[in-house]
């Protein structure tokens, strides 16, 4: 039997829009402290720009349990196949996949967390086997097990300019395979040309991205770092967000109440 119900997949089975925030710290008091608000569907904890180690999944997913708080991991993925399966073993209920470039980077991705019986993905099969972690610590419950890797949210990232190239092609294959969601990464994408496109390019990409992923029914979801940034997206058909970072709120935290009592205090 799961150790956390999977929350983010009913409300996505269920057509309703969804809310998450990104976490970069790796102290599970974050995860926690989320959970603990109430706000949010799930918690994006980017591994990608963190530091970790397997025992420190095992805490972060605990701690969102706690918060009832499913937790999402953002990957690198030139070790993707190994991290996410020890993600799913420590009870993370969400992917996040870097870098699709072509429609069997979303192949790799799936067949990672997807369980090794016949028919999973069609004639790919999946690559997950039963592990007796955190999903499992009472036994080999075989039939829960498999469900429950099934439920697993997954969410690939179009975010480099071969990708948007072949864009058709990627989400033609994510949608057969079942992908819940695309991300657009605006900053890898800028990156991808020998000269950064400019804010009005980068913009249509995104708008591009958005419109894509609703013809192939992959739901799109947006970063954004302020409420007022959403309705923009809003009108263009997206219905999934991911709001702040700990990392950047902590910043303009200290920064906004270090400016404000050091400009009372240069008046003393």
């Amino acid at each position: 039997m799961a150790v956390l119900a999977n929350t983010f997949r009913e409300k996505l089975d269920a057509g309703e829009p969804t809310i998450g925030t990104h976490f970069l710290f790796n102290d599970p008091d974050i995860a926690e402290l989320i959970g603990d608000t109430g706000q949010f569907d799930y918690g994006e904890y980017v591994a990608e720009y963190s530091t970790f180690d397997m025992k420190q999944l095992y805490h972060l997913a605990r701690a969102g349990q706690c918060g009832n708080l499913p937790l999402m991991i953002k990957l690198d993925q030139a070790n993707q196949t190994f991290w996410a399966q020890a993600a799913l073993g420590a009870g993370f209920k969400a992917m996040l996949y870097t870098d699709i470039r072509t429609p069997d980077d979303v192949d790799l991705a799936l067949q990672a967390i997807r369980p090794d019986k016949p028919g999973t993905l069609g004639e790919l099969g999946g690559h997950m086997g039963v592990k007796t972690r955190r999903p499992a610590l009472a036994g080999y419950a075989a039939d829960d097990y498999g469900a429950d890797l099934d439920g697993i949210v997954t969410v690939i990232m179009i975010e480099k300019r071969v990708a948007l190239d072949d864009i058709d092609a990627i989400l033609e294959r994510a949608a057969e395979l079942g992908v819940d969601m695309t991300q657009w990464g605006p900053a890898d994408y800028g990156f991808s040309f020998d000269q950064r496109p400019n804010p009005e390019e980068i913009r249509e990409a995104e708008e591009r991205v958005i419109a894509k992923s609703l013809e192939y029914n992959v739901a799109p979801r947006i970063e954004i770092g302020a409420v007022e940034q959403a309705q923009r997206y809003l009108d263009l058909g997206v219905r999934h967000f991911c709001i702040g970072w700990d990392r950047f709120l902590l910043n303009q935290g200290y920064t906004e109440l270090g400016r404000g009592l050091r400009e009372l205090m240069d008046g003393v």
